[in-house]
C-alpha cells in the first residue's frame, strides 16, 4: 500500500510539476536536482579517503540546473557567460579548499566532486533546453517513454524472460523484457503522433510536437536503450558500493537516485539525438 502510494504521489507531482507552467518545471527539477545530488554525494562519502563537501557540491550543481534555466529564458541584462560565474567559481574553490583540508585522497575528493556535476546535475540541466527549444512536452515524452519502459520490461520479463541481459549487473533483468518494453515505448510515442496536436508541411509531411511519426519512433528507441543503460550504470554503482538502495526517501522505491537512474543517460542522449536531427 504505502509503495502504491508513494508511486502515485510521485507520478502527480511529476507530471503536474512539469506541466503546470515554466515555473513549475523549474521548481520541481530544482529540487530534483538538488536532492538527487545530496544523495550521490552522501553515497560516495562512504568511502574510506572520499569527503566530497555535500553542501557545495549539491549547491554548485542546483546552481547549474537554474543558470541553463534562465539561459533558456533569457534574463534581460544578464549575459550567458555572467550566469554561469557563480558555478565556476565554486568549482575552483573546491579545487584550491584541498590543499588546505589535508585529506588523504584529495584526487578522489576531486574526481567525485566533478562526477556529481557531470552524472547528476547535467542531464537536468539540459531539461530547460529540450522545454524552451523544442516543446514543454519533450521533457514529459523522455519521462513517459521511461515509465512505459520499465513497465513493460517488468510484465514482459514476468511472462517471457528468459534470457539475462546484464546478469552480472543486474540479473533480473531479460533481454525478452527489454525488447518488450521497448516495443510497447515505440508504440505509445505512435499514439502520441495519432493524439497529439499536428501541423501539416508543405510536403504533406505531419509534425507532432516538431517531430514526425518516424522521428518519434527513433525518439522512443534512444529514450529506451539508454535508459535501459542508465539503470544498469546506476546498478553497477551500488554494487560497487555495496548498497540495495541509493536512499530511503520515496517509501517502497528507494531514494533519488533509484527513481531517476534511467534519466540521467536518456536526458543527454534525448538532446544529442534532437541536436542531431537539426543537422541532417
Amino acid at each position: 500500500m504505502i509503495r502504491a502510494l508513494t508511486g502515485a504521489l510521485f507520478l502527480v507531482v511529476m507530471v503536474g510539476g512539469m506541466v503546470w507552467n515554466a515555473m513549475s518545471f523549474a521548481l520541481l527539477f530544482t529540487v530534483v536536482t538538488a536532492l538527487t545530488l545530496w544523495e550521490a554525494y552522501g553515497l560516495v562519502n562512504r568511502q574510506d579517503g572520499v569527503d566530497v563537501n555535500r553542501v557545495i557540491g549539491t549547491t554548485a550543481g542546483t546552481y547549474m540546473f537554474v543558470a541553463f534555466f534562465a539561459a533558456s529564458v533569457g534574463i534581460e541584462g544578464l549575459s550567458v557567460p555572467l550566469l554561469f560565474l557563480p558555478w565556476l567559481i565554486t568549482l575552483i574553490y573546491l579545487l584550491i579548499s584541498e590543499l588546505y583540508l589535508c585529506h588523504t585522497q584529495p584526487l578522489h575528493t576531486w574526481a567525485y566532486t566533478m562526477w556529481g556535476q557531470l552524472y547528476v546535475a547535467f542531464p537536468f540541466a539540459l531539461l530547460p533546453m529540450l522545454y524552451f527549444g523544442y516543446s514543454w512536452f519533450i521533457p514529459l515524452a523522455i519521462f513517459i517513454f521511461l515509465w512505459c519502459s520499465d513497465t513493460g520490461a517488468y510484465c514482459c520479463g514476468s511472462l517471457l524472460g528468459r534470457h539475462k541481459l546484464f546478469p552480472r549487473i543486474s540479473p533480473g533483468k531479460s533481454w525478452e523484457g527489454s525488447i518488450g518494453g521497448g516495443l510497447i515505448t515505440v508504440l505509445v510515442s505512435q499514439v502520441i503522433v495519432w493524439l497529439g496536436p499536428s501541423t501539416i508541411l508543405a510536403d504533406g509531411t505531419a509534425v507532432v510536437f516538431g517531430l514526425t511519426a518516424l522521428q518519434w519512433a527513433g525518439f522512443a528507441l534512444v529514450v529506451v536503450v539508454f535508459g535501459t543503460w542508465g539503470d544498469l550504470v546506476e546498478s553497477l554503482l551500488k554494487r560497487t558500493l555495496g548498497v540495495k538502495d541509493s536512499g530511503n526517501i520515496l517509501p517502497g522505491h528507494g531514494g533519488m537516485l533509484d527513481r531517476f537512474d534511467s534519466s540521467l543517460l536518456a536526458i543527454p542522449a534525448a538532446a544529442a539525438y534532437l541536436l542531431t536531427l537539426e543537422l541532417l
